[in-house]
């Protein structure tokens, strides 16, 4: 996002909603507790908007620090954009362009581009597909979808994705095994760039405003932002890869959402150290990461960790106790 749209965005969080944007486990921005009209206007005008028909379908990862993937992602979001017929998409339905760092491809995309190779629900399918057809592969991958899927929501509940590659250009070599990579670093990166994160995802406004000052940036699907400028101050952003909170995420929790049987962020933030874990209030686990990570499942009086009953009181304990093993 240009530093223009993440100003607007911060004014908007202020002026509509909760004062903070949330960032998301597949790379979205989410403005939450809007209770007056004007958000849609506000977005449109600063271009985040650029297809309401669309919008629920403009799911899209790129490498953060891939100069090929940051430029293909555009071209795709307008392709997705200018295909009525795919605004009928699932909205959970995901797109991924990797630059061969192979970081977005492990996030569980329906389908991914990787540097040459055509990946479905992130397995290869031996299609190597170049630079310049990629684009149209993925938008004939999702029409495909379209055609077959039925009551399917993700290319992972089909019976079969033969018939998604019929008509896709490219060359078949042996489908290889590739292996997922840790995503954007935190700290430094480059020649005045920074890798930063907020706390389980939540930017305030007055930090939002602070990396709209410093530079353009972009939103990764690891609740962190590659920022083109260094923010200045104490921002309160996590800049230390070796911070121990970086591994935990969290739903929204009560109350922000009914469904929620505990206050799961303010739980969260009180842990210490931890192994990657996700806290969820309800069954649903919104947000949940892709990868191994402990599972926390808010529950009567304690939370359900990997499947055992824990206490509330006992649940630091437990969480460092498997940080060790």
């Amino acid at each position: 996002m240009t530093q223009a749209q993440f100003r607007a965005l911060a004014d908007a969080a202020d002026d509509l909603g909760d004062g903070a944007l949330h960032l998301t486990s597949r790379g979205n921005v989410q403005l939450r507790g809007v209770t007056r009209p004007g958000l849609a206007a506000r977005l449109a005008a600063a271009g985040l908007l650029p297809a309401p028909s669309h919008e629920r379908v403009r799911n899209i990862l790129a490498s953060p620090l891939s100069d090929l993937a940051q430029r293909l992602a555009p071209a795709l979001d307008k392709a997705l954009c200018a295909a009525p017929e795919l605004a009928g998409l699932p909205g959970r339905f995901l797109f991924a362009l990797d630059g061969g760092q192979g970081d977005v491809a492990g996030e569980g995309a329906d389908v991914c581009w990787r540097d040459g190779a055509l990946l479905l629900d992130g397995a290869d399918t031996g299609l190597r597909v170049t630079a310049e057809h990629a684009v149209e592969a993925l938008i004939s991958v999702a029409r495909a979808f379209l055609q077959i899927r039925g009551t399917a929501w993700r290319v992972s509940e089909l019976p079969g994705t033969d018939a998604l590659l019929h008509g896709v250009p490219g060359e078949r070599v042996e489908p290889e095994t590739f292996a997922a990579k840790p995503g954007l670093p935190i700290g430094p990166i480059g020649d005045g760039a920074v890798g930063v994160a907020p706390p389980l995802g939540r930017l305030t406004s007055a930090q939002a405003r602070a990396i709209a000052k410093a530079g353009n940036a972009v939103v990764t699907p690891w609740r962190s932002i590659l920022v083109l400028g260094k923010p200045a101050g104490d921002t309160g952003l996590i800049t230390d890869p070796r911070e121990p909170s970086l591994g935990v995420s969290a739903c929204i929790g009560h109350p922000g959402c009914a469904k929620s049987r505990a206050d799961v962020r303010a739980d969260a933030a009180r842990i210490g150290r931890t192994p990657r874990a996700h806290f969820a209030g309800c069954e649903r686990r919104c947000g949940k990461p892709a990868g191994e990570h402990v599972d926390v499942l808010a529950a009567e009086d304690g939370y359900l960790v990997d499947g055992t009953w824990v206490p509330a009181d006992e649940l630091a304990t437990v969480l460092a106790e498997k940080g060790q093993q």
